[in-house]
């Protein structure tokens, strides 16, 4: 049976998180302006009041590739594009810096459920002042159309997900013109998550409206800023101050959104083309050293060593000797003209650098260890569960946020973090890390010692089987891509009629990734501890998420899962019971480990079904504890967000959960 993966924009999310570069945000505590020493951060924006804010400038804007649309419930949109979604249009409802969403009083004057039964109904207040940029008023037939576009019924439109739409019975207008009533067929406890962004009637008007309609220009926008030039070429997006908002103005006269791939960021703010943009740790430390002062002069040692050269190779008393020189010499002071020259670069990167900062928090996304129990040894949850016993969790956090001074605290819900309400450890339904227990559960399931087995870390050819059959190399793919370096078993492997217990730990090759790896060596040597092998895969950055974790082409995995104030819906899919299709597959959805059981998915309807909000955690905690247990999943630590900014901006940086308000964005006075 062949899987299925159905399409949808958290997929992708995911992807973008695999490879390490999607900033997305937790945890209470105080941001330290100068970006320096900050730590336990929800949030490090150099928060200031209105009042210290200047009017007017530009911001440059590195994102990874203009948006592919600016619908945000299209199957082909981005991060870029709820990026621009947020400037320009509404937001009901908007996450706080612990994940709480809050209504957004620029729309709302109130939302709430007047009534439970016989159905649920919410009713919106909306703000009179509310218009589109046309003149006409926010209303009922906006609501109306997005409903009608996203409840799943008509497949013409081109809908990532539809969850929460495909409850409604009827939107119609409310007492006034400014009230929206929202009958539900359905209770529905995440119903703040919809209708955010809302899009103007002219969008979500027919299939073709909506599914390229909005691609590269909006119509009408409703917020502080408004799409301005596209320059597809230049790789740039401009959003304007929108001159018909009725909120507090923007500070800025544009955002400029520029396409900079992460391996040219450092190259971007050396020269001072971006103003902001999310950095990996080794950009973040060359601003921090930057910060300490410039590079050091002097003359560079290849300009001693020619010298030295031309004066052993010289003969001053034949002609030979001398024309040998004086070739020596002057390619000695090409050299040291060509070093002087990058000297001269390195000093004016350094000096631009220190215009900058590095904003520092965690992100609401966590990096798990993804084990496939769709077949093969780890389709046994006593293996899934050896596995995640034989792992330092704490180890690994360390190596990854302390250098970065983050607090290095171990996620303990899949659904949850720290500092949301109703967050619960829950990770002691599959145990801490203990070898013993470890082996004893590998054990249980066939997996005994045998002789022999090779010294941690060195590299094995040959004999070992990888997890799902085969030598190490042979991918699912049709082995066109080696297998990397194999860790294998410190002191005697495991064995099961004879074979040795080998899984193939794919991780993404490329610049972006390197944490990943680091991450995945060390976990790797753990497992040789309790007589596991390894073979490490490394495989093309840009595939990794399609060609492996989707298809199901790996035994271990690396990748991230972004955090969400809706859990109830966003989550759901990522557990969901992978189902049998009509054409034979196996649906599996968003659940990429296979891993998931009836009273999992009956959990998350409880949850997502309840309007009383501590029975819908419990219920929600209950999950949590049940996909801990199953080990098809692993989270191990938050994602750090490092964001370079110019020194002088406020009000801008690692947002955290929190919504950007992107009319508080500016430079200080």
């Amino acid at each position: 049976m062949t899987d299925h993966v159905s399409p949808g924009r958290a997929v992708r999310r995911a992807a973008l998180l695999a490879a390490g570069v999607l900033a997305l945000p937790v945890l209470a505590g105080c941001a330290d302006d100068d970006g320096g020493g900050a730590a336990g951060l929800a949030q490090d924006i150099a928060a200031a009041p209105r009042g210290r804010v200047a009017n007017g400038g530009t911001v440059r804007w590195a994102v990874d590739t203009l948006p592919g649309t600016l619908n945000a419930f299209h199957t082909d949109a981005d991060a870029a594009t709820t990026q621009v979604t947020g400037a320009v249009l509404p937001s009901l409802f908007t996450p706080d810096r612990t994940g709480t969403p809050q209504r957004n009083a620029d729309y709302l004057t109130a939302a709430e459920v007047t009534r439970r039964e016989p159905r649920q109904v919410v009713v919106y207040k909306l703000n009179p002042k509310a218009r589109w940029s046309d003149g006409r008023p926010i209303g009922a037939a906006d609501f109306l159309a997005q409903w009608k576009a996203l409840r799943g019924t008509d497949h013409a439109y081109w809908t990532a997900r539809n969850t929460g739409y495909d409850r409604i019975a009827q939107v119609e207008q409310g007492a006034g013109p400014h009230e929206v009533k929202v009958t539900f067929a359905r209770p529905y406890a995440d119903w703040q998550a919809l209708f955010t962004p809302l899009y103007p009637k002219s969008v979500m008007a027919s299939a073709d409206d909506f599914n390229d309609g909005a691609r590269d220009r909006l119509p009408v926008t409703a917020g502080p800023f408004t799409v301005g030039d596209r320059n597809s070429g230049g790789g740039t997006l401009t959003l304007e101050r929108d001159r018909h908002w009725w909120g507090a103005p923007a500070k800025l006269d544009r955002l400029e959104l520029r396409a900079v791939p992460r391996a040219k960021r450092a190259e971007a703010l050396s020269s001072g083309d971006v103003d902001v943009a999310a950095v990996d740790a080794t950009v973040a430390k060359k601003i921090d050293e930057a910060g300490g002062g410039a590079a050091p002069a002097g003359v560079p040692k290849s300009v001693h060593a020619g010298n030295a050269g031309a004066q052993a190779e010289g003969g001053e008393d034949t002609p030979r000797g001398e024309v040998a020189a004086d070739a020596v010499r002057a390619q000695a002071a090409a050299r040291g003209s060509e070093a002087a020259a990058a000297e001269a670069r390195a000093a004016a990167a350094t000096k631009t650098l220190r215009g900058y900062t590095v904003r520092r928090a965690l992100q609401p996304a966590y990096t798990q260890l993804a084990l496939n129990g769709g077949s093969g040894p780890l389709a046994d949850n006593r293996v899934r569960r050896a596995v995640a016993r034989a792992i330092d969790r704490q180890a690994l956090a360390d190596t990854v946020l302390k250098p970065l001074r983050l607090p290095a605290t171990t996620p303990g819900s899949h659904l949850l973090l720290a500092g949301q309400e109703g967050y619960a450890d829950h990770s002691d339904a599959v145990g801490g890390t203990d070898t013993d227990a470890a082996k004893t559960l590998l054990a249980d399931a066939g997996w005994r010692s045998g002789r022999g087995g090779r010294p941690s870390s060195q590299p094995a050819q040959g004999d070992a089987q990888a997890g799902h059959g085969g030598a190490p190399g042979d991918a699912a793919a049709g082995g066109k891509e080696k297998a990397g370096e194999q860790i294998a078993a410190r002191g005697p492997a495991v064995k099961k009629d004879g074979r040795p217990l080998t899984l193939r730990f794919v991780v993404p090759d490329g610049p972006a990734s390197a944490e990943l790896r680091t991450v995945g060596h060390r976990i790797a040597t753990m497992l040789s501890r309790i007589g596991i092998a390894t073979a490490v895969q490394k495989v093309a950055e840009d595939r990794y998420f399609q060609d492996h974790i989707e298809a199901g082409d790996y035994d271990l995995a690396l990748y991230s899962w972004p955090g969400s104030a809706y859990p109830s819906t966003d989550a759901r899919p990522v557990y969901a019971k992978p189902q049998p299709a009509p054409d034979g597959s196996l649906s599996v959805g968003q659940n990429y480990t296979r891993v998931g059981s009836d009273r999992v998915d009956q959990l998350f309807d409880e949850a997502v079904s309840d309007l009383d909000p501590k029975a819908a955690r419990e219920a929600l905690n209950k999950a949590d504890a049940r996909i801990w247990a199953a080990a098809g999943s692993i989270p191990l630590y938050q994602r750090p967000e490092l964001v370079a900014t110019k020194r002088s901006l406020v009000n801008i940086g690692s947002f955290g959960f929190a919504a950007p308000r992107f009319q508080d964005i500016g430079y200080a006075k």
